[in-house]
């Protein structure tokens, strides 16, 4: 029997604009206007450079196995801000320890891969040939991508895509579905505990149509032929609990998390974290433990626990 498996998640960090108004200005138009405006009118007073620090060393302090953070690295996509988030990532562990998955704030406008987030590859690359595999510092990014690590699969998803001024609606896309599905049959052939990383949840979240994931409908009907031990997204800035139905109605936990960044105030969420504990049973089976903690009055303290067992038939 396989040892118990730790890793954490954590979603949004936003992190910090540049400093000074990003030049050329030209880069200012559209989506990206709206976008720098909001960041100077409030969004910089929410998410803070300092609660992201204090989030990233509560994760160190609890050494889990693994780290995944689903997406909005930065806000605005300027390309100024994919090289920072480039050298956050660096500062945040080893691209074998750490997966990454966009969000819709990294697909702000079209910016070639090159300069947006095909800088952040070694950390959204599979680790086997037709899973995004190869160099991970050249070629283009490949979703969905696998990497195994001990008895779990985690599987990249990207449903960041470019989309009209107040909306921030995600796509996962044809193409995309075709090859998660067989993915995900696939690593439950193997028995693996399959995570599926994504931004936006495959699910609305408390009736936000202007946020959701366009062709959900569509995830959910794969989900619930193919499986899945467990869904995490970003995207709401707040904390969420829900289930889809899986193989036979078996139901698949979705747990989204508050921004990584987010200070309380005007009422908002705190910045959270999760830490998921998975334990291969004695007679087959899964136990998943979760402790969800939040930000407060200067730290990082245990906010609730939840867990979830899975016979052998994944129920």
């Amino acid at each position: 029997m396989r040892p118990a498996y730790r890793f954490a998640h954590f979603s949004d960090p936003h992190l910090p604009l540049p400093d000074g108004w990003p030049a050329p200005l030209r880069h200012l138009a559209g989506k990206r206007l709206l976008g720098f405006a909001s960041w100077r009118r409030k969004r910089h007073q929410i998410h803070r450079p300092e609660v992201l620090a204090a989030l990233v060393e509560d994760v160190a302090r609890h050494a889990p196995d693994h780290l995944a953070v689903t997406g909005d690295l930065v806000n605005i996509a300027l390309p100024e801000e994919f090289v920072l988030a480039r050298a956050w990532l660096e500062g945040l562990g080893a691209p074998d320890h750490v997966t990454v998955v966009p969000g819709n704030h990294d697909a702000t406008v079209v910016v070639p891969e090159s300069r947006g987030i095909g800088l952040w590859r070694p950390w959204m690359t599979g680790d086997a040939a037709g899973n995004g595999g190869g160099d991970a510092e050249e070629g283009t990014v490949a979703f969905p991508f696998v990497r195994r690590r001990g008895p779990v699969a985690f599987v990249g998803v990207s449903t960041a895509v470019p989309s009209l001024p107040l909306l921030a609606i995600g796509t996962v896309g044809p193409a995309q579905l075709e090859r998660l599905e067989a993915t995900l049959t696939e690593l439950g052939r193997e028995g693996l505990f399959r995570v599926v990383l994504m931004h936006h949840a495959p699910l609305i979240v408390r009736g936000n149509a202007r946020k959701a994931l366009t062709d959900r409908k569509r995830v959910q009907a794969l989900l619930a032929r193919t499986g899945a031990e467990l869904v995490l997204h970003g995207h709401y800035h707040q904390g969420n609990l829900c289930h889809l139905p899986g193989p036979g109605g078996r139901a698949i936990p979705v747990v989204g998390v508050a921004s990584a960044s987010a200070t309380p105030i005007l009422g908002l969420p705190p910045a959270q974290w999760a830490q998921f504990t998975v334990t291969e049973q004695p007679g087959g089976g899964w136990r998943l433990s979760a402790l969800i903690r939040s930000y407060a009055d200067g730290a990082f303290r245990d906010e609730s626990r939840f867990a979830v067992g899975y016979d052998e038939a994944g129920s």
